[in-house]
């Protein structure tokens, strides 16, 4: 555990981590300041934050589990003292971290007698387990356990329909996405009448596959998302008005501005320094480029457009959108 003491800025506005623990590998804590504020400021600002955190953060889920041996959700397999619900159920409370994005597989593969963990699991790239000691069932008779799983990155709750079972699949109802579990916040109020000011301390208790500190900064970054498109309206209402006079490009019109940008040596040196997190891209595009180990703007210069276009749930006007930024870099 670590603990800060509180110091209180009259100067600049600034945020703190006062205390950091760790109680276990599914359960992080963690404590941050955020000072000095103007009266009414930090309430504003605690309740956008914890609703962030809550509903904005992605996490990633097993949610649906399939085997032939399996007849329905609700019935027993000879040779193992959990039922078919009792297995889904210790599925469910598997934690995973990821950066992936769509449906994955993954695999059980065990032969009895014996335990079985989530260590037991085979996962696709990118995605590891947080806690490989979690049980999942029991295998009391030499059977061989083989069941295939789906892998889903998400936010918020995934619900189970009626009309969701086919071919001896079963989902996992209620599964839980969000890698927070939960937030508090309060304010401390100082000083007399015109001048009271206002600190906002923030508490987050996340599953493990992101420290506090992270889900801060995600949940911050997601939260200006949201409120990048009033910024722009003007601009919106201004291209709205004049894009009957404006011609669309075809399918990459892109090249020459790609070679051009690549042969100033000045822009390549801003570029360079210029990560991708800094710029206005949205979520989507941002996490998608991270997981092509782009991570600079300097990096996507470099990339062919080609190459771009391969990547997962990319499109040409992300394309479009990229350049925009570079240019204006």
């Amino acid at each position: 555990m670590v603990r800060e003491k509180v110091k209180v800025s009259t100067r600049t506005l600034q945020w703190k981590c006062v205390e950091s623990r760790i109680d276990s590998k599914r359960l992080y804590y963690g404590r941050f300041i955020l000072s000095p504020l103007m009266k009414g400021q930090a309430d504003t600002i605690g309740i956008a934050m914890r609703r962030a955190l809550l509903g904005e953060i992605e996490g990633t889920c097993i949610t649906r589990a399939k085997s032939e041996k399996i007849p329905h959700e609700y019935s027993t397999i000879a040779g193992i003292q959990e039922s078919v619900h009792e297995i889904l159920m210790n599925l469910k409370e598997i934690v995973l971290r990821s950066n992936l994005y769509g449906t994955r597989k993954a695999f059980i593969c065990v032969k009895g007698p014996g335990y079985v963990t989530a260590q037991d699991i085979i996962l696709p790239p990118s995605v590891e387990i947080i806690d490989n000691t979690q049980h999942i069932a029991t295998l009391t008779e030499p059977i061989d356990l083989c069941i295939g799983l789906q892998i889903e990155r998400n936010r918020g709750y995934g619900i189970k329909t009626l009309n969701n079972f086919h071919d001896r699949s079963y989902p996992i109802d209620n599964v839980v996405f969000m890698p927070v579990r939960n937030v508090n916040h309060s304010i401390h109020s100082y000083g007399n009448g015109n001048k009271k000011q206002e600190i906002l301390f923030l508490e987050i208790w996340t599953n493990g596959s992101l420290t506090p500190k992270e889900a801060l900064h995600e949940a911050s970054r997601n939260l200006i998302d949201l409120f990048i498109p009033f910024l722009h309206a003007e601009e919106e209402k201004s291209h709205l008005e004049n894009s009957q006079h404006k011609v669309t490009l075809p399918f990459f019109p892109f090249h020459d501005k790609f070679t051009k940008l690549r042969k100033l040596r000045k822009k390549k040196r801003a570029l360079k320094s210029f990560f991708i997190d800094q710029s206005e891209l949205p979520p989507r595009i941002y996490n998608c480029l991270k997981t092509s180990n782009i991570h600079t703007l300097f990096d996507l210069l470099n990339t062919r457009q080609e190459d771009l276009m391969k990547i997962e749930h990319f499109d040409r006007e992300d394309v479009k959108q990229i350049l925009d930024i570079i240019e204006k870099t």
